[in-house]
């Protein structure tokens, strides 16, 4: 949040009597809430209206398990086990240490660790391999590894639908530990990251999403849903990183929005762990201490979550205007509407607030330890109990008409969906959604540099930029070394090359 802007509201909002007024008006307008006997959540995602769906008797059909199984020993290799399975066979890999990157670009393959007397199968980079497993293919499943000291990720999805990640260690992976890209209907479930620079789970610009059952610690961010629609995120131990749970829209992305996503039954934890992000990218802005950060997305419910010993505050809710490292994106919808906020359990929040919050709350004379923190515009939002918590931001607030979602199990679909059909024309175009926009906004700082600066240098010579995909070299201090990206072949490599100098924001 910009000291600047907070401090000019400052000086404008408060006076004793417009402090008492917004401090007092509604002591004499308690409402409890039972949220066990209310009215359950009738809006979300509907499969009926998806027209990505409902085009026509296109829908993926998964390969049938019975295929061969391929059974990787140690000291063999994951890769040409892959290079000799076909769809709907599965790749058994004994315990073990791999020292390789995985390619999957078939579909209906199934990664599987074999786990004995509690010995996984380890992939290991030994802090030299940017990445463990990449896949693009669909119906893709990862489970039951370990995987330790990659400089980039675990486990990237790239355009790749109906993913299942779930069951895996992850330690030490870079950037980020599980990061579907440009998906639709996948899980992730039951894994235990730590250690990652960035999101330890980062789901972007994907659609129906399911995030369970993790454990994620010791990293920036716990759990991103970035420029994502339709994502539950449940059941999941966050705690001990810069930010727990995040729901984001990152200007720049050719993906402009995150909207309906649920955030219920989860364990949010002392995400006290001082920022270690690369400078200047947008989750370095994020202040330790933060539980759950809602940047600019819509339609954001929280829901029955354990949130509790985050120094800065439980809950922030923020536009871009007011965010740091943030630039704005004159094509996405800047600010966070219609967000929920149902029954929570917060205790023990804000106990250690920045110097901005605090300000914050002395616009309203309030007092106390920061639960809920909202900064700038928020249009048609909601909060029941309100009384329970200390808040700043959030009294004009409604009162929400329902109080729960029970009846809402899952975003995941029915069926597989179809796999993205990319014509010879399109294959530069989806490259650079499915990889590039993972580290490269248009105009603002993320991992790597903007776009607009690598249009500036490469304008007149796509050759030497997809020369340097394939083998790039550490050009400036203060970004990270970016990973060479020589497993693409050269037609897409000179694709992306040509899309990315060509595509405005």
């Amino acid at each position: 949040m910009s000291t600047g802007k907070i401090i000019v509201g400052l000086l404008i909002a408060i006076s004793f009597v417009i402090g008492l007024s917004l401090g007092y008006s509604n002591a004499n307008t308690l409402v409890v809430t039972q949220a066990r006997e209310g009215t359950g959540y009738s809006g979300g995602y509907d499969q009926r209206s998806d027209e990505k769906l409902n085009g026509g008797d296109d829908r993926q059909q998964v390969a049938d398990r019975s295929g061969r199984t391929h059974v990787v020993e140690n000291g063999e290799s994951i890769m040409d086990a892959v290079n000799r399975a076909e769809p709907g066979d599965t790749v058994q890999v004994m315990p073990g240490t791999y020292y390789e990157t995985v390619y999957i670009d078939k579909d209906d393959i199934h990664i599987s660790g074999v786990i004995r007397k509690g010995q996984r199968a380890t992939m290991d980079g030994r802090d030299e391999l940017n990445d463990a497993i990449l896949y693009s293919g669909n119906n893709v499943v990862v489970e039951n590894l370990k995987i330790v000291r990659y400089k980039g990720n675990a486990i990237m999805g790239q355009a790749g639908n109906n993913f299942e990640i779930r069951n895996n260690i992850i330690v030490d992976t870079g950037v980020y530990g599980v990061f579907p890209q440009l998906g639709k209907n996948g899980i992730v479930e039951h894994n235990v990251i730590s250690g990652i620079a960035d999101a330890a789970i980062y789901v972007g610009m994907s659609d129906n999403i399911h995030v369970a059952h993790n454990n994620v610690f010791d990293s920036v961010a716990g759990i991103e849903i970035e420029n994502s629609r339709h994502a539950i995120v449940e059941n999941n131990f966050v705690h001990n990183n810069t930010g727990g749970i995040l729901a984001f829209v990152t200007p720049g992305l050719p993906i402009k929005t995150t909207y309906d996503v649920i955030v219920r039954n989860n364990f949010v934890v002392d995400n006290n762990t001082p920022n270690f992000g690369a400078p200047g990218s947008t989750v370095a802005g994020i202040p330790a201490g933060t539980g759950i950060l809602i940047m600019a997305a819509d339609e954001v419910i929280v829901e029955r979550n354990i949130i509790t010993g985050n120094k800065t505050a439980g809950i922030i809710i923020t536009d871009h205007e007011n965010a740091p490292n943030v630039t704005i994106d004159p094509e996405a919808d800047s600010k966070p509407d219609r967000i929920m906020l149902l029954d929570n359990l917060m205790a023990n929040n804000g106990y250690d607030t920045i110097q901005d919050l605090k300000a914050l709350m002395l616009t309203e004379l309030k007092q106390g330890e920061p639960d809920i923190v909202r900064v700038g515009i928020s249009r048609d939002s909601c909060i029941i109990n309100r009384h329970r918590y200390v808040t700043v931001g959030v009294d004009e607030w409604q009162e929400c008409d329902f109080t729960h979602t029970r009846d809402i199990d899952t975003y995941l679909l029915d069926e597989p969906v179809p796999p993205r059909e990319i014509p010879a024309s399109e294959k530069g175009k989806v490259a650079y959604l499915s990889i590039c926009t993972g580290c490269h906004t248009y105009t603002g700082r993320m991992i790597g540099p903007p776009v607009q600066i690598i249009q500036a240098l490469y304008m007149e010579d796509p050759e030497g930029l997809a020369d340097y995909i394939a083998n790039p070299v550490k050009k400036r201090d203060d970004y990270p070394e970016m990973p060479p990206q020589d497993y693409l072949d050269a037609e897409t490599r000179m694709a992306v090359a040509r899309y990315m100098l060509e595509v405005e924001n």
